[in-house]
């Protein structure tokens, strides 16, 4: 293993779900794991628990990752604590409120957007100023959050939280292209119906029981699935993989 597959991760919205799941497994596979979750702290200290137990080592902070002091610690916590990271899961993000867009409030719209596309960019900053070989860093890998959604448009059910993913997709080809030359691979996983608390927290409890038909292999993804993606984009065995997408869907 290199230095890139044992250095330490930075997580941002780590504590549930998806992020919880790569978290536990990136621990799992020997990497120390800093992560930040929004304000469940009770589901924040199960997850460290568990890492603990299973051998591994986490930490968990506190933050809004639309808010940039709350960013720059998160990272400090980790280059005091483990060293640079050299490896970055920019994953928080919300969906909203399911409506129509007509019927959006402008305050949640703006919220989805501070979260999933601000939030995204400022944490590809704060590590962009820690691991660029032009600054002195080692360099890593970076997965950033997408979505389906983003390609299906997300009509009907939320066409904000889509809108924000493309954004995000977006933002994966460009800084691949101009984060080659500072040692830093990007790349972003763009899941489906996947069975997390996202849903409900929508307001759409019953979407993964309905939408089942829609999934061509006929069943909703679990979480690990896509963490074990996050985890390989992320090692070295994906070392010539920048600039990627990768769906995880089952074909829908």
């Amino acid at each position: 293993m290199s230095h890139s597959d044992t250095g330490p991760v930075v997580v941002t919205g780590g504590g549930r779900g998806i992020g919880a799941a790569t978290v536990l497994l990136l621990a799992q596979c020997g990497r120390p794991v800093v992560f930040s979750y929004a304000s469940n702290s009770n589901a924040a200290q199960a997850l460290t628990d568990r890492v603990k137990a299973a051998g591994g080592t986490a930490l968990a902070v506190q933050g809004d990752v639309a808010n940039e002091e709350a960013i720059t610690t998160l990272f400090e916590v980790c280059r005091k604590s483990f060293g640079v990271p050299t490896g970055v899961f920019a994953n928080a993000g919300i969906t909203g409120p399911s409506t129509r867009l007509e019927d959006l409030e402008p305050a949640d719209l703006r919220r989805v957007l501070d979260v999933n596309v601000i939030g995204t960019a400022l944490t590809v900053q704060a590590a962009t100023r820690l691991m660029s070989t032009r600054r002195g860093g080692a360099g890593g890998a970076m997965v950033l959050m997408s979505s389906r959604a983003a390609a299906l448009g997300g009509g009907n059910e939320w066409i904000q939280y889509a809108a924000s993913k493309g954004a995000v997709s977006s933002m994966t080809i460009g800084l691949a292209k101009e984060l080659g030359s500072d040692g830093i691979r990007v790349n972003a996983v763009a899941p489906g119906l996947i069975d997390t608390e996202i849903h409900a927290a929508a307001g759409l409890a019953d979407r993964l029981a309905t939408k089942t038909n829609d999934v061509p292999l006929g069943r909703i993804g679990r979480a690990d699935e896509v963490a074990a993606a996050v985890s390989w984009l992320l090692s070295d065995a994906a070392s010539y993989v920048s600039g990627a997408i990768l769906d995880i869907s089952a074909g829908r």
